[in-house]
């Protein structure tokens, strides 16, 4: 009897290989890119424009074919592209609400006639980005179109947007800066990555076939972020996001330092995030789910694999099982396998041990999956980690150790949580200071969550309705004022020429000036070097007035220590509990007003009506912001998928504001009211010229229930408080009213870790002057949501 030789079932699966790869499937992007010549161009003004004398720059495929080229451009089309997007602004915001939106949703359409061009045009740049996600974000985004007169009818488009991303950018996360920029009525211009370039270029042609104005999408494409650059100092922009690594982000800051335009930056790039998985999870899904987004092979961000310690064990199990006979993953280079060669080695020097996939390859650029279990926190695999298929592992003890765990990075981008425990769950979420949370998932997406990156991870907030105001600025709001050019300027020496401190003589106090204090840590004081500054009476003729605390460094480093302690505390109370601080703090303005309308008349020259106004407007503003704190808040959002998902505002944390001169107690209190109604704790440099009503307004301050360090006031050098604001780290955000010179260091200097700035510069007797006596909604909700960032938390169901 013959020996039957058929292989078992089992035998077929596990020598089954890869199959080869289709080689018609890109015919149609094939044929795209050959109707180019394989020569891509610029996109200005409705067409292909294709300079001559342009160096160009090749893409190449995963096997190293070469796919295309695209132009690289320079000063002579990078200005015909500003006044393309200037002109096709004016097209694109004349039209109805509903003539965008049918642009827009007529792109959906075009897309079921291109989709497979599209589709095959990623694939071959490697630029994933499904024709499905891409219908998704057209169809919310030409929705909100339609509805921006309805919904948003305080609001008007900026003008000019540029949309600047590096290497390695999504393209996903590029359209979702793109789409609610051209919904709202801006005119776009794109500087993509190189490998985004193409299939962008082919969504600015479509784009323009569905009857989109030429030039209000415009398409720049170079070499490196250097481009990106150029585009943001043309002073036809009036708004810079950019998305990509830090590195590049921090260069376009510090490039466009003191001309006038604001840049949001997201680093979705590179960062930290944490995949916690408790006891109560399902370890078979959670093992999964892990192993899927770790070991990708291309990723966006460094997965941390944090897990309790009474399922460790079961955790590594899986993990050994699910990663045996896994293939090597091809790295970028050489040069990235001996990075990860020298941190595997370091870890295992520190006591981590090994669970890799298969045998280590002796050369090449492929390295086996790998799991380091038992590495620390401050391990350099965990705070720098190497590209490549390396997982960090750690465990917990409790809730409270895998929180801490999970807020160890600086990054805040994400992170994931694994356990049946509902309510464990939404407290983990609540605690972590990230931007997006998952629950028993990872890595979905969908354009009605907000995206907003916490602590290091960015500074503005992309999707949602929350996402759209960035590129948006009240009606009631004076227009823009032209871009200015940068002052030349040394920013070390910036902030140490103050005027000479003085020690008060006190030998008579019947006939000396009177000294003021400052309040810091819930306590009128001295400033730390003891010394005090001279307040001239109004115009500077007659005399002094009075002396306030020369404060520096060392004060603003007692209030930060301060704040930080109180702030958790204050953000974790109810809206209704903070809005009866506010409404106390309001009527303990309204029993001093006599004495701070004196304040305002004596330092500023106003009438007593005068003054008495601007205290009744003050204590009506701090009425209003106690009514909002419980009554703009987020929600659940309407999702396309089963399950459910919310968008919660939370505080910045501690921030830094330098106040105007202009109405010098109604700054104030608007200020103070918007960031203390939405849970932060504030570090207030009161106007140098005109301190006194702000040290009048501190007796209310020490009378009311606010906790100690909530509010601190230091008042000195505006320029020297402004350095030391900008130099720590703490201080998640600085709104400042100052000179040129102080917006341009804030925006050169803000970059590590990144702060979210609201700068204004000084314009007296100009158009551009914020008006403090307007009580206009958009300008309270602008001001509202200047103060808050978005958490959004995914929980599916079966």
């Amino acid at each position: 009897m013959a020996v039957s030789s058929t292989k078992t079932v089992y035998e077929i699966f596990q020598s089954m290989e890869y199959g080869p790869a289709a080689t018609s499937s890109t015919a149609t992007a094939q044929a795209w890119l050959e109707h180019h010549s394989r020569s891509l161009g610029l996109f200005i003004d409705g067409k292909f424009v294709c300079p001559a004398d342009r160096r160009s720059c090749s893409l190449a495929d995963s096997k190293g074919s070469i796919v295309c080229s695209t132009a690289c451009a320079e000063e002579a089309d990078i200005s015909q592209c500003a006044s393309s997007a200037v002109n096709g602004f004016k097209s694109w915001s004349s039209l109805s609400c509903n003539q965008r939106a049918k642009v827009l949703f007529r792109l959906v359409s075009v897309l079921g006639q291109h989709g497979q061009c599209f589709s095959e045009l990623c694939e071959l740049c490697e630029a994933s980005c499904s024709t499905a996600a891409l219908v998704r974000l057209l169809q919310f985004y030409s929705s909100w179109a339609q509805l921006r007169d309805t919904l948003l009818t305080d609001w008007t488009p900026l003008g000019v947007v540029a949309v600047v991303t590096s290497k390695d950018c999504s393209l996903c996360s590029l359209l979702l800066k793109v789409l609610p920029a051209l919904a709202m009525g801006n005119s776009v211009v794109v500087v993509p990555s190189q490998s985004t370039a193409p299939p962008v270029l082919l969504l600015a042609q479509l784009f323009t076939g569905a009857g989109l104005p030429a030039g209000a999408l415009n398409v720049l494409t170079g070499s490196d972020i250097t481009l990106g650059v150029k585009v943001s100092q043309n002073h036809s922009i009036s708004y810079v996001n950019y998305s990509g690594n830090k590195e590049d982000g921090v260069m376009l800051c510090k490039a466009t330092a003191g001309m006038g335009v604001p840049v949001s930056v997201s680093p979705c790039i590179g960062a930290i995030c944490p995949f916690i998985i408790f006891e109560s999870a399902d370890i078979n899904s959670a093992v999964d789910e892990v192993m899927e987004a770790a070991f990708r092979k291309k990723k966006e961000v460094f997965w941390m694999l944090c897990v309790q310690e009474s399922v460790v064990d079961s955790v590594v199990a899986h993990l050994r099982l699910r990663m045996a006979k896994m293939k090597c993953v091809t790295l970028h280079s050489e040069a990235d396998r001996e990075r990860l060669d020298a941190a595997v080695q370091e870890a295992q020097q520190l006591g981590a041990t090994l669970v890799q996939s298969c045998a280590d390859p002796t050369s090449g650029a492929q390295y086996p999956s790998t799991v380091l279990c038992g590495v620390a926190p401050s391990s350099p695999c965990v705070v720098n980690p190497c590209p490549g298929p390396l997982l960090p592992l750690m465990t917990f003890r409790s809730n409270t150790e895998a929180v801490t765990l999970g807020n160890h990075s600086p990054h805040g981008q994400a992170a994931s949580i694994w356990t049946e425990d509902l309510t464990l769950a939404l407290e983990t979420a609540r605690s972590l200071s990230v931007g997006s949370v998952w629950v028993n998932s990872h890595s979905i997406s969908d354009p009605c969550l907000p995206v907003c990156g916490h602590k290091d991870s960015g500074t503005c907030t992309d999707g949602g309705q929350e996402g759209l105001y960035q590129f948006l600025r009240p009606s009631s709001s004076s227009p823009p004022l032209p871009r200015s050019s940068p002052v030349s300027m040394d920013y070390t020496q910036f902030g140490t020429e103050a005027s000479p401190p003085i020690i008060p003589d006190e030998s008579d106090p019947a006939r000396a000036p009177q000294s003021h204090l400052q309040f810091v840590a819930g306590k009128a004081c001295k400033s730390v070097s003891g010394c005090s500054v001279a307040v001239q009476s109004p115009g500077g003729g007659g005399g002094v007035l009075a002396y306030c605390p020369d404060g520096g460094r060392k004060d603003v480093r007692n209030a930060v220590e301060a704040a930080i302690k109180v702030q958790p505390g204050w953000m974790k109370k109810s809206p209704s509990a903070r809005a009866q601080s506010l409404y106390s703090l309001a009527k303990g303005l309204e029993s001093k007003r006599r004495d701070i309308a004196a304040a305002i008349n004596t330092q500023t020259g106003l009438s007593m009506d005068e003054a008495e106004k601007e205290v009744e407007l003050s204590i009506t503003r701090l009425s209003v912001w106690a009514a909002y704190c419980d009554k703009v808040q987020g929600g659940s959002l309407p999702m396309p998928n089963s399950g459910s998902a919310l968008s919660i505002p939370e505080a910045l944390g501690v921030m830094g504001v330098i106040l105007p001169d202009k109405n010098p107690l109604l700054s104030m209190v608007t200020v103070l009211g918007a960031t203390i109604a939405t849970g932060n704790a504030v570090i207030m440099v009161p106007s140098q010229k005109y301190p006194l009503p702000a040290l009048a307004f501190i007796k209310v301050l020490q009378s009311s229930d606010l906790p100690a360090g909530l509010v601190n006031v230091i008042t000195g050098s505006r320029d020297q408080l402004t350095v030391a604001l900008a130099n720590h780290s703490v201080i998640k955000a600085i709104w400042y009213w100052g000179s040129a010179e102080g917006c341009q260091y804030l925006q050169y200097t803000c970059t590590s870790p990144l702060k979210t700035l609201r700068l204004c510069k000084d314009q007296e007797g100009k158009d551009g002057e914020l008006d403090w006596t307007q009580c206009h909604p958009s300008f309270l909700e602008e001001m509202w949501r200047s103060a808050v960032q978005w958490k959004s938390v995914w929980i599916p169901t079966a």
